[in-house]
């Protein structure tokens, strides 16, 4: 599985004591010489790689070095934070982790270092580390207003729909999905809606609690479950999810869920999201036939960060056996 984003890049190298102001000892910058990391280990047993291409990916590292000089100014979770997100947009999951980390032990009492390097454990396959993260943070976050997060990739509204809670716990669902723990992503994801407080979150929730369900045999409250969503709710982002439930409903033919182009890079993340849903319905309708080939399909992306790419690799490792 060597197919991955491209990379040319070395960077940011940060130490576990208290932050310092100049930026020479926040990085050690950049070079010219490609080089390809390993991030993980799939479900599959193939290699996840990075590779950063500084062609096609400048702005993305702009922003970045743009994030470095602001921790370098003022060194504060926040600013320490933006690094490790743009770390993770690049694909440097395994920088990524070290930030969060380095963020964790100067913030103990904070979940959203947390909640961020949770979410990058399930990107690498660590699902033990990532619910542990999750259940710490979720104590944290015990009482507390909830927090928007803002979109390092904003939706073509320019709109943050997401907050900390509901990441918490969507997460800690989907860890638990992808290890096969229904029981306990049910838990969660019933936590996660409590906290969905807009149609796009609330169409994410369901998605999985429904999936969720229907793995533990309970399809008449799976379908119970989605009926308050409509073709007509107001979806900004999650349309993928939004199809997905429309077709578990039976108001869209599955057929249209991946009329999207998956060789283009701004479509491969809906043709992912919605590849799985629609290998998920035919694997709930017995068609493992056709779910193996759409979950095939998905993998063939290389796209291996995305979530429904993970799930199609637990779904294809479980027909394997």
């Amino acid at each position: 599985m060597k197919k991955s984003i491209s990379f040319i890049f070395i960077l940011s190298v940060f130490s576990c004591s208290a932050p310092q102001s100049d930026t020479n000892s926040l990085r050690l910058g950049y070079n010219s010489e490609n080089s390809t990391v390993v991030q993980g280990v799939s479900l599959l047993g193939d290699t996840l790689t990075s590779r950063i291409d500084s062609t096609t990916q400048n702005d993305q590292i702009r922003e970045l070095q743009e994030a470095e000089s602001r921790y370098a100014e003022n060194p504060s979770m926040e600013n320490l934070i933006w690094i490790g997100r743009r770390e993770a947009y690049l694909g440097r999951h395994d920088l990524a982790i070290r930030t969060f980390t380095k963020a964790i032990k100067e913030y103990p009492d904070a979940f959203e270092p947390l909640r961020h390097r949770g979410h990058r454990f399930v990107s690498v396959r660590k699902f033990d580390e990532a619910i542990e993260d999750f259940k710490k943070a979720s104590k944290l976050m015990e009482g507390e207003e909830i927090l928007i997060e803002e979109d390092g990739m904003p939706n073509k509204l320019n709109i943050p729909l997401s907050n900390v809670q509901f990441n918490v716990w969507y997460h800690l669902g989907l860890a638990h999905y992808l290890k096969g723990e229904w029981e306990k992503a049910l838990d969660a994801y019933v936590e996660c809606i409590k906290v969905s407080d807009n149609d796009d979150l609330i169409v994410a929730t369901l998605d999985w609690y429904y999936m969720t369900l229907i793995k533990m045999g309970k399809k008449a409250e799976a379908l119970e479950s989605i009926a308050v969503v409509t073709p007509d709710m107001n979806i900004i982002e999650n349309e993928a999810y939004h199809k997905r439930i429309l077709m578990y409903k039976g108001e869209l033919e599955p057929g249209r869920l991946l009329n999207v182009n998956s060789a283009e890079d701004d479509q491969k993340l809906q043709y992912v999201t919605q590849g799985y849903g629609l290998g998920n319905y035919y694997l709930s309708q017995g068609d493992t036939t056709m779910a193996e080939r759409i979950f095939n399909n998905v993998i063939e992306t290389g796209y291996w960060s995305a979530f429904g790419y993970i799930a199609s690799e637990m779904e294809l490792a479980k027909l394997r056996e």
